[in-house]
Order: C-alpha cells, then sequence, then structure tokens
C-alpha cells in the first residue's frame, strides 16, 4: 500500500499570502508531481474552505497536480459507522507550522526517498 502524505496549501505550497494565492515555493509543484509519480497519495490539507478552497484547488490542478482527497480522508477508509474523524489520516504531514518549520521541497523529496 503506499503512502498517504497530508499537504498544506498557504506557506506550504505556496508562500503565504491568504486570502491571495502566493507564488509557488520552489520546487513545489515537481516535488509533488514526483511523488505522485511514485505512488504516494497526496492530500491537500489547509485552513481554506469554500470559494477560496475552489481557488487553490484549481491553482494545483492548473499546475498539473491533482490530489485524491481535500480536507478529507479518502474516501474508501471506513471508520465507525457513521462517524467521521475530523483528523485527516497520513503518514507523513508537510505543513510550514511544523515545529521545525518548513524544511523546502529538496529536504522533504531527500527524506521521503533517501535512495533516489
Amino acid at each position: 500500500m503506499s503512502l498517504v502524505i497530508a499537504v498544506d496549501f498557504d506557506g506550504t505550497i505556496v508562500s503565504h499570502e491568504y486570502p491571495k494565492i502566493g507564488k509557488e515555493m520552489p520546487f513545489a509543484f515537481s516535488t509533488l508531481k514526483e511523488l505522485q509519480r511514485h505512488g504516494y497519495r497526496l492530500i491537500m490539507w489547509t485552513y481554506r474552505a469554500g470559494k477560496r478552497l475552489d481557488e487553490a484547488v484549481e491553482f494545483c490542478e492548473q499546475n498539473g497536480v491533482v490530489f485524491y482527497a481535500v480536507n478529507k480522508n479518502f474516501a474508501e477508509e471506513v471508520y465507525e459507522d457513521g462517524v467521521t474523524s475530523r483528523k485527516v489520516y497520513a503518514d507523513y504531514y508537510i505543513d510550514d507550522r511544523d515545529i521545525n518549520g518548513f524544511a523546502g521541497w529538496s529536504k522533504i523529496w531527500t527524506k521521503l526517498n533517501p535512495n533516489k
């Protein structure tokens, strides 16, 4: 089974300019596309909602990244009957608000793919 990665948008995929969409962080889309090519399943995990979320999803799609899920778990994941978890499940979380800060996409790629 492939690993699941939850990825924040503002400050991680793009620079922080909320509510606008900032500029792409260096290597963000090329790294995300390569992760998908290697079988990682990506979830967009962001504060954005409504129109602002739609804009972020569209921006990513225009740059070649289509997320398997957005602000929710994969549809086929089942918990207790009738219960939906508010927490997105992932093997890894990529977020600029990490306790160590955002490492940058080159370091993230190297950490996830040490032998490549």
